[in-house]
């Protein structure tokens, strides 16, 4: 049976659940690739959360800076508006709360107002007071596996010696680089970065090695939802799947990567992949009588 790791610092509630846990996407920003501008608006945001934690969401992971291919960066005072309301009504609300971004600054005022885990797709690599920050907080942190900003980071995609041991060293990198800046290794959560710096094939590797990755010792978190390689590998007729219609594959790879032992989803919709946690988590568990 597959070793779900648990990140230390978690309250109680997140920490006491021993299945994968189910983290939501929100996006409050006019340009993600799934989902952009449709919860810009605060009221909207809070909505749409607290309809993913009624559907069994255990977490939701609230974004400001849209990390798509091609996307440009935002000011930090944007990114400041976009996040902090939406993290302070979801808080009060008694909601666990993520932050997502790649800045001290934002990282600092939402766990100030009360978020419980960093999620910094770029690992700590594009703000040097980012790792410093979550030592001296005591917050979990995820660091993704990443090569350059949304705007370059497609022609970093190259692994020649294969992707599978240059994530696994870079990603072991960046664990390094935090645990020297005092965070402690038990609060790191490592993710692959699928679909950043990444073509379908990479993705597929990654995800066909998770006991690979594993091994670094680290909890997983996997970020497949409604990505571009789903699109392609449904594709009829040459035509991608469109976003809207990559959920039930979404639920799939969820199901999979629970069986694997993965920590987390990053997902768009909770709802099948709440059920895919459940299922693997009794799979994993059942045994001949």
């Amino acid at each position: 049976m597959p070793s779900h790791h648990i990140p230390s610092g978690l309250p109680p509630a997140l920490a006491r659940v021993h299945r994968t846990l189910v983290m939501a996407v929100l996006n409050v920003t006019p340009d993600s690739f799934s989902d952009g501008g449709e919860f810009l608006d605060p009221e909207r945001a809070v909505e749409r959360a607290l309809h993913q934690m009624h559907l069994g969401a255990d977490l939701i992971d609230v974004g400001g800076e849209s990390t798509r291919p091609g996307a440009e960066r935002i000011s930090v005072d944007d990114e400041l508006g976009r996040v902090l309301p939406v993290v302070e009504r979801l808080v009060g609300e008694g909601v666990a709360v993520s932050i997502d971004t790649m800045r001290a600054e934002v990282a600092r005022a939402a766990v100030d107002a009360g978020a419980v885990l960093v999620n910094d797709v770029s690992g700590g690599q594009a703000d040097d007071s980012m790792l410093p920050f979550v030592a001296e907080s005591g917050v979990p942190v995820v660091l993704m596996h990443w090569r350059g900003h949304s705007r370059e980071m497609q022609q970093h995609a190259t692994y020649p010696t294969g992707v599978v041991h240059e994530v696994i060293d870079e990603l072991n990198d960046r664990l390094r680089a935090a645990i020297a800046a005092g965070v402690a290794s038990d609060r790191v959560v490592l993710d692959p970065g699928l679909g950043f710096a990444k073509d379908a094939d990479h993705n597929w590797s990654l995800l066909k090695s998770l006991d690979a990755l594993s091994a670094l010792g680290q909890p997983l978190l996997i970020g497949a939802s409604r990505k571009r390689f789903l699109g392609q590998l449904l594709a009829v007729g040459g035509e991608p799947r469109l976003v809207e219609q990559r959920d039930d594959a979404t639920v799939a790879i969820t199901a999979l990567a629970a069986a694997a032992g993965a920590w987390c989803v990053r997902v768009h919709d909770a709802r099948g992949n709440v059920d895919a946690v459940r299922v693997a988590d009794a799979w994993t568990a059942g045994n001949d009588e």
